[in-house]
This record gives structure tokens, sequence and C-alpha cells, in this order.
């Protein structure tokens, strides 16, 4: 794999699928697919995975009910931020692969916004690798987030990206 001069620092071991999706998508259908594509690579699904599906929460920060939240972001940086945050989860853990799809765009309120999955050889990895990584994702990810309250009204969301 050829990584981009920032990224060649971190070994990926693990394979990796990060995503970000402008449309919905339905997250048991993509595990399904990550499933079939992860078993034809290593013969057979590793012993123990840890999955989590974020959805689009239906109030705002004030408790206003949301309409839908907007995430913004650079496209290509971001994506390598994922990449990294990924990699640095899967080799603190020893995860064998893991999936990260997040939307951007807006997102309807209760709508699927992230999945990620992750297998290991045993439980404790695995779910010790989906923990940090949805820590990283939501502190350290450069997504810009606005709320779309259900009166019309919006605003940024602040402090919720490191950058």
């Amino acid at each position: 794999m050829n990584l981009p001069f920032y990224l060649q620092s971190v070994v990926v071991k693990a394979q990796l699928s990060i995503q970000l999706k402008p449309d919905s998508f339905e997250p048991l259908q993509a595990l399904a697919e990550w499933h079939q594509i992860l078993a034809a690579n290593l013969g057979s699904l590793p012993a123990a995975e840890s999955n989590f599906i974020g959805r689009v929460r239906p109030s705002g920060l004030n408790d206003a009910p949301l309409e839908a939240l907007e995430l913004e972001h650079y496209p290509g940086m971001c994506e390598a931020q994922l990449h990294q945050l990924a990699a640095t989860a899967a080799a603190s853990n020893n995860a064998i692969a893991v999936l990260v799809w997040h939307r951007v765009g807006k997102v309807l309120a209760s709508d699927v916004i992230v999945l990620v999955a992750v297998v290991a050889n045993h439980r404790r990895q695995a779910q010790r690798c989906c923990q940090e990584l949805l820590e990283a994702l939501k502190h350290e990810a450069p997504f810009w987030k606005k709320e779309w309250l259900a009166d019309g009204r919006n605003s940024w969301v602040q402090g919720n990206t490191p950058f």
C-alpha cells in the first residue's frame, strides 16, 4: 500500500475499510458485504467481532428538536485522518480488520451516521479496539458539524473538531 508521508509512521497490519458516505446506507447490509470480503481474503472470519452503529440524536445540544446534522469535511485530509485513527487503534489492539463508514453532508435525525466494526482473534481485542476508535472518531476526526433544528434555526457545533 502506498501511503502519504504523514501516515508512513503507522505500520498497517490490519485490513482497513474506510469510507465517507454522502448518502444513507444500511449498516447490516454493509456488514454482510464486509464479512464476505473478509472471509474471501482471510479464508474464514476471525473469532471475535465488535460493532457500533451510531444514529443522529433527535435533539440538539440544548434539547431542541433536531431535524438534521450536517457534517462538512476536507476531502482527502479527512479520509487520511480516519485511516490513521483506524490503523493506530488496530495496531494497539491486535485487530485483524477494521471497517469505518461515516456519513458526510446532511444526515436526518435518527439516520445512521457511523458504522464501526472490528474483527480480532479475541473478544477483548475487538471490543477495546472498537471503543478506542469510537472515542478517537468523536474527538479527533476532522468534521465540522451544523445542527439544523426543527424550527428552521441552525448553528455550528462549537469545539467538536481538533483543527
